[in-house]
């Protein structure tokens, strides 16, 4: 059983940046993922990383500015946040799997979400 806590979020203006981090407790999954969902809008994968190996996906919007991470001695995923604008707002979720997905970047299939953490930029 897992059990997936993030923390991290905060409110900060644009340009600034923010490290959002998951304590996953139980199995190591082989992908874990960052989702974010803005008011309105359907939740987005926003960055996926795989072990064994740590290769990454990352949607467009985020390629640079953001990155993920893991550690996997203690089973904590991270995300850096940097150059952050005010259309990255949103709540933030955390969210696992024991699978390699096929479309990684989709909600659909993950099997552990976490509760999520609150980013807002302001202009």
């Amino acid at each position: 059983q897992v059990q997936l806590v993030e923390s991290g979020g905060g409110s900060v203006q644009a340009g600034g940046s923010l490290r959002l981090s998951c304590a996953a407790s139980g199995y190591t999954y082989r992908t874990m993922a960052w989702f974010r969902q803005a008011p309105g809008k359907e939740r987005e994968g926003v960055a996926v990383i795989y072990s064994p190996g740590g290769s990454t996906v990352y949607a467009d919007s985020v390629k640079v500015r953001f990155i993920i991470s893991r550690d996997n001695a203690d089973n904590t995923l991270y995300l850096e946040m940097n150059s952050l604008r005010p259309d990255d707002t949103g709540m933030y979720y955390c969210s696992a799997d024991f699978r390699v997905l096929p479309s990684p970047l989709s909600a659909l299939g993950y099997n552990a979400w976490g509760q999520g953490t609150q980013v807002t930029v302001s202009s």
